[in-house]
């Protein structure tokens, strides 16, 4: 039985702040919409894309901040993900 990272036990399920749902944050500010999905960042809020957009904007918001979990921003799903632990909660 695998156990569940000390991350992902705390990550809170936390809504976007208003505005930010519309989409990736740092795409569109560069004025862009080339995500593929999107992660919502459970400490802080900040939405953006996979690894499988060009700019994989949700994993370099870990590597800028250390906030260790995302959870998909995506309808109908509600998994989670530890960056740190590389580990998934569905």
């Amino acid at each position: 039985m695998s156990t569940t990272c000390e991350h992902l036990r705390e990550a809170a399920d936390r809504a976007p702040e208003p505005g930010r749902a519309d989409g990736c944050e740092d795409c569109l500010a560069a004025g862009e919409r080339a995500w593929a999905h999107l992660r919502m960042c459970t400490e802080c809020g900040h939405v953006g894309c996979c690894d499988s957009s060009p700019h994989k904007h949700a994993t370099a918001h870990f590597h800028q901040t250390s906030h260790p979990v995302v959870r998909s921003f995506e309808p109908g799903e509600s998994w989670t993900w530890c960056y740190v632990d590389e580990q998934l909660r569905p």
